[in-house]
Formats: structure tokens, C-alpha cells, sequence
């Protein structure tokens, strides 16, 4: 039976605003000399990917999100030693609340998961001081608890984080639920300690359409949903079964999107 559900926070909650997309890394490094082409700004997301799936260790290090977010600047044009300045800039502003939105499908849905009696929390490889998050964005009373990897040390997939994470709710692996939108942090992450998954694959984010509902071998018990609209029937329909429902066979996009390109992982 589940008996609780966590999130990923990043690009599966919230989404960041034009401070942290092309427009404002442009603006950042300005103050720093050094000149962009926020044009650039999607390509240079995706090309400065491998940067951080080449990073083996899981202990959180900052350093690692500069380096990212530097290359980011470098692949949208920026050079010079200022770009490491203009990194680190962008890279604290990214702990601010204010500068993300909510999804339009995140609040309706973890009401609906929290009246259905589940319990929800938010584990997330990020340095936001995660317990400004139900707050800023109205949602009292609904977080039961809340993992940041940069208050804990690992970075998702490490399974300590969860461990972490279902020993502050009390509730064992098996009887949980993570629901992300990264098959390795969030998806495997979960899955190696018993948890069960759901991934999340938002409409807008560089996807070829149809939307492809299955990860392949091996992966058969993790549904894939374009929407947290979809969730709670995925979850609640069949509440004591140990393994969530198969997401619909057909539907090109979901609601709540908001097309935003991932420029952290979460």
C-alpha cells in the first residue's frame, strides 16, 4: 500500500524564470564583461550536459554546478577567467525561491495526494533551503519532509539520500513512491532501495512526439507521465498494489508544462 510519495523539485514542481534562463545569464555576465548570445542558451544547456553525467563521486560539491554552469556561459559564447565569476553568480541565484514558478499541475496534484491521506516530501540535489519551499509558494501543511543534497552532503542517486528521506516520514521503501523527471537521480536513485517510481516527462523540453510511455527492459514497472495531472489516478486507483498503474498508451504532450529547458538537474 503507499503510504507516501516524494518529489523531485527542479523542472518537476517548479521551473525557473527568466533570471535563469537566457535573458538573465546574459545579464549576469554583462556585469561581469563578459558577452553572450542568450540565443544560445538551449543548445548550450544540452551540450553542456556531459559535464555533470561525467561526475562520479555523489558527494555534493558546488563546485561541480559552477563548472556546469560556466560551460553553459562558454558554449552561449562567453570567454575569458570572468566567466568562472559570472558562474558562481548565477549559481547562488539559483537558491532564491523567487526567481521559479509552479507548474500548474503541482499544487492541485499534491493536494489531491494529500487528502487522499499519502504523505508527500521533496528530496532534491539542490542548495535551496528546502523549507522555504512550501512556504514561498503557499503550500503549508502539505510537506511532511524535505531532503536538500546540499544539507545532507550526497547528491540523488546515492541511496543514503532516500534512506534519509523515508526515515524522516517513517515509511519503508516499499510503500513509497519518487516521482522525477531524471531516469538516473531520480528513477534508479529510488529504485535500488526498494523504492517504486514514476518518471515525469514534461511536454516543451526538447521530446519527440509521441511521448514514449516506457523506459524499455528492465524499467516495465516505471510508467512515464507527461503530467502530475496524471498521477493520482496512477496512484490512488489501485492503492494497495505494490506496483503504480501504466501510464495511457497515447497523448503527445500534458498540461502544466511551461517548455522551460533544464539547466539543472534536480
Amino acid at each position: 500500500m503507499t503510504q507516501a510519495v516524494f518529489f523531485d523539485v527542479d523542472f518537476t514542481l517548479i521551473y525557473p524564470g527568466p533570471t535563469l534562463q537566457g535573458e538573465g545569464y546574459e545579464f549576469f555576465c554583462a556585469r561581469r564583461g563578459v558577452t553572450v548570445d542568450p540565443a544560445m542558451f538551449r543548445a548550450a544547456v544540452a551540450k553542456a550536459a556531459p559535464v555533470l553525467d561525467e561526475v562520479k563521486a555523489h558527494n555534493y560539491d558546488a563546485q561541480v554546478f559552477i563548472d556546469y554552469t560556466r560551460t553553459i556561459i562558454e558554449q552561449m559564447g562567453g570567454r575569458g577567467p570572468a566567466t568562472e565569476l559570472a558562474a558562481t553568480d548565477i549559481y547562488e541565484e539559483w537558491a532564491a525561491c523567487h526567481h521559479f514558478f509552479l507548474y500548474d499541475d503541482a499544487e492541485p496534484v499534491l493536494r489531491a495526494l494529500a487528502a487522499a491521506g499519502l504523505r508527500i516530501g521533496l528530496i532534491s540535489n539542490t542548495q535551496r533551503p528546502l523549507d522555504e519551499f512550501a512556504s514561498h509558494f503557499a503550500l503549508d501543511g502539505l510537506i511532511s519532509a524535505s531532503v536538500s543534497s546540499a544539507q545532507f552532503g550526497y547528491l540523488k542517486p546515492h541511496p543514503s539520500i532516500f534512506e534519509a528521506a523515508l526515515a524522516s516520514i517513517g515509511v519503508p521503501a516499499g510503500e513509497s513512491v519518487m516521482v522525477g523527471d531524471s531516469v538516473t537521480h531520480d528513477i534508479e536513485g529510488a529504485r535500488q532501495i526498494g523504492m517504486r517510481a514514476v518518471l515525469l516527462r514534461r511536454a516543451g523540453a526538447g521530446l519527440t512526439s509521441p511521448l514514449q510511455r516506457s523506459l524499455g527492459a528492465g524499467y516495465e514497472d516505471v510508467p512515464v507521465i507527461a503530467s502530475l495531472s496524471e498521477l493520482p489516478a496512477l496512484l490512488l486507483a489501485n492503492p494497495e498494489s505494490r506496483t503504480p498503474l501504466a501510464a495511457p498508451e497515447s497523448d503527445t504532450s500534458g498540461p502544466g508544462g511551461g517548455g522551460n529547458p533544464e539547466s539543472r538537474p534536480s
